[in-house]
């Protein structure tokens, strides 16, 4: 149990809690959501451990990124819809600008080696914040042996068999919502004061509109072709993609460099590395995309036109699904069985997580890693020789610094990109 009071911050501590947790988001939603959790949870207090593990839940029901969505959520807990609104941006704009500034670098002047040795560290780091989070979250969320087994099936399902995110996530719900529960009866809880259908339809309206008003008058008016053409892929890819950002980039990449052409898989790849160097979600790789294709079809106007069109179109219906369902979470963790489903849920994210934890710290601590399959078994196998010993260094400082020094994120981020810098340039 968190040991602060929970209490509700004024509109300075909001913004300055959710403008740090933005500057400092860095390492995929694993380590995101484990930032929010020692902010929002541990340091802060406004959130309980229950309520955030129920919005982690209902967050990875939705299609695209689950860390945005939860700060969102958090966001709007805490302070309404001006709360989300604040939240859900400035966990996306500081990332947003980063991006946008390293890929016009990129499209003028090539590949970009100085960002990845200045951020070796960062990466060294995360890969202990994840490890730190993770076993945190597995202590609270799986408690019996049932859990354990969930969590487990999860990650062999994801890892090793690469099982639909959305099947194991539904599979979850549906063994929690049908096995026999021990949860004591309690009295109905009511839905939400002043939510009906005609009002949550209304919202959902309201949101559509926002969403799609801008798309169809560039397709009306703008008489740019590719304008329109990123518009409709990226809203599809908004709707249709679960999971998460690595559940999203396979799909996008495959579109991208094998449908439309707009960027070869070597630029594809280039886009990733710079979304995983910088702070904010990775599906911000979306904005590099959006960058580029439009770049190369009309310049640098274009290409400004394009990543702000897909940051739209990425985000605001990140706004839709929260806001629309964010008020019947701690309705639906009411219900016993709804609440089975989620606690089923919550076990099998925790697999989810390993497995994210496990793909990116080999991807760190080897600059190759290869995909082998063996019938139905997929294998990562990374290239020995490519061990990074640089990375081995840092991560075991930011271990010492954040397993047994306890020091908050920021100066261990702050440390580990200095020696990242040193060692890759003054060794």
């Amino acid at each position: 149990m968190n040991s602060k009071a929970t209490h509700k911050p004024d509109g300075n501590e909001l913004f300055s809690a959710f403008g740090r947790i933005g500057l400092l988001s860095f390492g995929g939603p694993a380590a995101q959501i484990a930032l929010m959790h020692r902010v929002l949870v541990e340091e802060k207090g406004w959130l309980s451990e229950k309520q955030f593990l129920n919005a982690l839940s209902f967050c990875m029901l939705l299609p695209g990124p689950e860390a945005m969505q939860l700060a969102t959520y958090s966001g709007w807990r805490l302070h309404g819809i001006l709360g989300g609104l604040i939240a859900g941006l400035l966990f996306v704009l500081p990332g947003a600008a980063v991006i946008l500034v390293l890929g016009s670098i990129y499209a003028f002047y090539g590949s970009v080696p100085l960002v990845s040795s200045l951020f070796l560290g960062i990466k060294a780091a995360v890969v202990i914040i994840v490890i730190e989070a993770l076993l945190k979250v597995a202590k609270r969320a799986l408690k019996g042996v049932t859990p354990w087994v969930i969590g487990a099936l999860a990650f062999i399902g994801i890892f090793f068999l690469e099982l639909p995110f959305p099947l194991i996530v539904l599979l979850s719900a549906l063994y929690g919502f049908f096995r026999k529960g021990d949860t004591q009866p309690r009295e109905a809880m009511p839905l939400p004061a002043g939510r009906s259908l005609l009002k949550t339809s209304l919202w959902i309206g309201f949101w559509l509109v926002v969403w799609w008003l801008p798309v169809l008058l560039i397709g009306a008016f703008a008489g740019v072709p590719i304008l329109t053409e990123i518009a409709l892929f990226f809203s599809k890819l908004a709707v249709v993609t679960f999971g998460g950002a690595y559940a999203v980039l396979a799909y996008m990449a495959q579109d991208v460099v094998n449908q439309f052409g707009w960027l070869s898989a070597g630029e594809m790849m280039d886009g990733l590395g710079l979304a995983e160097t910088t702070p904010g979600p990775l599906i911000l790789v979306t904005e590099f995309v959006g960058f580029l294709a439009a770049f190369y079809e009309g310049g640098f106007l274009l290409g400004l036109a394009g990543a702000a069109l897909t940051l739209w179109v990425t985000f605001v219906p990140c706004f839709l699904w929260i806001f629309t369902g964010a008020p019947y979470i701690d309705w639906i963790s009411h219900q016993p069985r709804l609440e089975r489903a989620l606690n089923g849920i919550t076990a099998a994210v925790v697999g989810v997580i390993l497995n994210l934890s496990i793909w990116f710290a080999l991807h760190v601590f080897f600059t190759e890693v290869t995909k082998e399959e063996l019938g139905p078994i997929t294998l990562w196998q990374p290239t020995l020789e490519t061990f990074d010993g640089k990375v081995l260094i840092l991560a075991a400082i930011a271990a010492v610094l954040l397993l047994y020094r306890h020091w908050s994120i920021t100066p261990v981020l702050l440390v580990c990109a200095v020696g990242g810098f040193l060692l890759d340039y003054m060794a």
